[in-house]
Protein backbone atom coordinates (compact mmCIF):
# COMPACT_ATOMS: atom_id res chain seq x y z
CA UNK A 1 0.00 0.00 0.00
CA UNK A 2 1.23 3.49 -0.86
CA UNK A 3 0.74 6.07 1.84
CA UNK A 4 0.65 9.80 1.06
CA UNK A 5 2.84 11.99 3.21
CA UNK A 6 2.27 15.71 3.66
CA UNK A 7 5.49 17.72 3.48
CA UNK A 8 5.37 21.32 4.67
CA UNK A 9 7.59 24.27 5.54
CA UNK A 10 11.36 23.88 5.30
CA UNK A 11 11.12 20.22 4.34
CA UNK A 12 8.91 21.11 1.38
CA UNK A 13 11.31 23.83 0.28
CA UNK A 14 14.30 21.48 0.49
CA UNK A 15 12.42 18.80 -1.43
CA UNK A 16 11.46 21.32 -4.11
CA UNK A 17 15.05 22.52 -4.42
CA UNK A 18 16.30 18.95 -4.75
CA UNK A 19 13.74 18.23 -7.47
CA UNK A 20 14.63 21.41 -9.36
CA UNK A 21 18.32 20.59 -9.23
CA UNK A 22 17.62 17.20 -10.81
CA UNK A 23 15.76 18.66 -13.79
CA UNK A 24 19.01 19.44 -15.58
CA UNK A 25 20.66 16.12 -14.76
CA UNK A 26 20.77 15.02 -18.39
CA UNK A 27 21.83 18.38 -19.75
CA UNK A 28 25.17 20.12 -20.13
CA UNK A 29 25.44 20.29 -16.35
CA UNK A 30 25.20 16.59 -15.73
CA UNK A 31 28.40 16.73 -13.66
CA UNK A 32 27.14 19.57 -11.46
CA UNK A 33 25.78 18.40 -8.17
CA UNK A 34 23.82 20.09 -5.46
CA UNK A 35 25.91 19.70 -2.35
CA UNK A 36 26.85 21.56 0.77
CA UNK A 37 30.10 23.50 0.66
CA UNK A 38 33.18 21.48 1.63
CA UNK A 39 35.60 22.70 4.34
CA UNK A 40 37.60 24.89 1.95
CA UNK A 41 34.42 26.42 0.51
CA UNK A 42 33.01 26.95 3.99
CA UNK A 43 35.79 29.37 4.89
CA UNK A 44 33.58 32.42 5.02
CA UNK A 45 34.52 35.20 2.62
CA UNK A 46 34.06 38.88 3.49
CA UNK A 47 30.44 39.69 4.32
CA UNK A 48 29.47 36.06 4.93
CA UNK A 49 28.90 35.08 8.55
CA UNK A 50 27.70 31.58 7.68
CA UNK A 51 28.65 30.01 4.33
CA UNK A 52 26.39 27.00 4.97
CA UNK A 53 23.36 29.29 5.42
CA UNK A 54 24.29 31.27 2.29
CA UNK A 55 24.55 28.03 0.32
CA UNK A 56 21.14 26.94 1.62
CA UNK A 57 19.64 30.24 0.52
CA UNK A 58 21.27 29.75 -2.90
CA UNK A 59 19.88 26.22 -3.12
CA UNK A 60 16.35 27.24 -2.19
CA UNK A 61 16.10 30.57 -3.99
CA UNK A 62 18.55 30.78 -6.89
CA UNK A 63 19.87 27.52 -8.29
CA UNK A 64 16.54 26.46 -9.77
CA UNK A 65 17.14 29.01 -12.53
CA UNK A 66 20.88 29.74 -12.32
CA UNK A 67 21.70 26.00 -11.97
CA UNK A 68 23.83 24.45 -9.22
CA UNK A 69 27.07 25.55 -10.91
CA UNK A 70 25.88 29.09 -11.66
CA UNK A 71 25.93 28.65 -15.45
CA UNK A 72 22.29 29.66 -16.00
CA UNK A 73 20.26 28.68 -19.03
CA UNK A 74 20.96 30.17 -22.45
CA UNK A 75 18.29 32.64 -23.47
CA UNK A 76 16.43 32.70 -20.17
CA UNK A 77 18.71 32.92 -17.14
CA UNK A 78 22.12 34.56 -17.28
CA UNK A 79 25.24 32.79 -16.18
CA UNK A 80 26.93 33.94 -12.99
CA UNK A 81 29.92 31.62 -13.24
CA UNK A 82 33.04 33.50 -14.27
CA UNK A 83 30.98 36.63 -14.93
CA UNK A 84 29.21 38.06 -11.90
CA UNK A 85 32.28 39.63 -10.30
CA UNK A 86 33.00 41.60 -13.47
CA UNK A 87 30.05 43.90 -12.74
CA UNK A 88 31.93 45.28 -9.75
CA UNK A 89 34.63 46.72 -12.02
CA UNK A 90 32.39 49.18 -13.88
CA UNK A 91 30.27 52.13 -12.76
CA UNK A 92 26.69 51.04 -12.19
CA UNK A 93 27.55 47.33 -12.01
CA UNK A 94 27.20 47.00 -8.26
CA UNK A 95 23.84 48.75 -8.38
CA UNK A 96 22.76 46.50 -11.24
CA UNK A 97 23.44 43.38 -9.15
CA UNK A 98 21.23 44.69 -6.35
CA UNK A 99 18.41 45.65 -8.69
CA UNK A 100 18.09 42.62 -11.00
CA UNK A 101 14.63 41.08 -10.72
CA UNK A 102 15.68 37.90 -8.90
CA UNK A 103 17.53 39.89 -6.26
CA UNK A 104 15.14 42.82 -5.93
CA UNK A 105 12.08 40.58 -5.56
CA UNK A 106 13.69 37.85 -3.45
CA UNK A 107 11.72 36.73 -0.40
CA UNK A 108 14.93 36.84 1.66
CA UNK A 109 15.55 39.54 4.23
CA UNK A 110 18.05 42.24 3.27
CA UNK A 111 20.59 40.75 5.70
CA UNK A 112 20.22 37.21 4.33
CA UNK A 113 20.32 38.53 0.78
CA UNK A 114 23.51 40.52 1.45
CA UNK A 115 25.17 37.40 2.83
CA UNK A 116 23.98 35.37 -0.18
CA UNK A 117 25.21 37.98 -2.67
CA UNK A 118 28.65 38.11 -1.04
CA UNK A 119 28.84 34.31 -0.98
CA UNK A 120 27.66 34.06 -4.60
CA UNK A 121 30.28 36.54 -5.83
CA UNK A 122 32.99 34.59 -4.00
CA UNK A 123 31.66 31.16 -5.01
CA UNK A 124 31.06 31.78 -8.70
CA UNK A 125 33.58 34.45 -9.66
CA UNK A 126 36.18 35.24 -7.03
CA UNK A 127 38.72 35.64 -9.85
CA UNK A 128 37.05 38.90 -10.90
CA UNK A 129 36.44 40.36 -7.44
CA UNK A 130 38.28 43.68 -7.15
CA UNK A 131 41.05 43.82 -4.56
CA UNK A 132 39.12 46.58 -2.81
CA UNK A 133 35.81 44.67 -2.79
CA UNK A 134 33.42 45.94 -0.15
CA UNK A 135 30.79 43.36 0.82
CA UNK A 136 27.14 44.15 0.20
CA UNK A 137 25.29 45.23 3.34
CA UNK A 138 21.66 44.81 4.35
CA UNK A 139 21.13 48.59 4.23
CA UNK A 140 22.61 48.86 0.74
CA UNK A 141 20.49 46.03 -0.64
CA UNK A 142 17.39 47.47 1.00
CA UNK A 143 17.97 50.68 -0.92
CA UNK A 144 18.81 48.99 -4.23
CA UNK A 145 15.85 46.61 -4.04
CA UNK A 146 13.46 49.55 -3.80
CA UNK A 147 14.08 50.29 -7.51
CA UNK A 148 13.98 46.89 -9.24
CA UNK A 149 14.94 46.50 -12.87
CA UNK A 150 12.40 45.00 -15.20
CA UNK A 151 12.61 44.75 -18.98
CA UNK A 152 15.76 46.88 -19.10
CA UNK A 153 17.79 44.36 -17.07
CA UNK A 154 18.96 42.32 -20.07
CA UNK A 155 20.17 45.33 -22.06
CA UNK A 156 21.81 46.83 -18.99
CA UNK A 157 23.64 43.55 -18.39
CA UNK A 158 24.97 43.51 -21.95
CA UNK A 159 26.08 47.16 -21.73
CA UNK A 160 27.85 46.66 -18.40
CA UNK A 161 29.66 43.51 -19.57
CA UNK A 162 30.77 45.35 -22.71
CA UNK A 163 32.21 48.13 -20.52
CA UNK A 164 33.91 45.52 -18.33
CA UNK A 165 35.48 43.94 -21.44
CA UNK A 166 36.67 47.34 -22.67
CA UNK A 167 38.18 48.28 -19.31
CA UNK A 168 39.98 44.92 -19.06
CA UNK A 169 41.62 45.37 -22.46
CA UNK A 170 45.02 47.12 -22.14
Amino acid sequence: MIRAVRVTGSAAALLAAACLSMLGAGSRNAGAQTRAPNAAESAAPAGVDNAQRAWQHWTLNCQGCHRPDGTGSAGTTPSLAGTVGRFLSVPGGREYLGRVPGVATSPLSNADLAELMNWMLWRFDKEHLPANFQPFTAAELGQLRSAPLRLEASQMRADLLKKADESATP
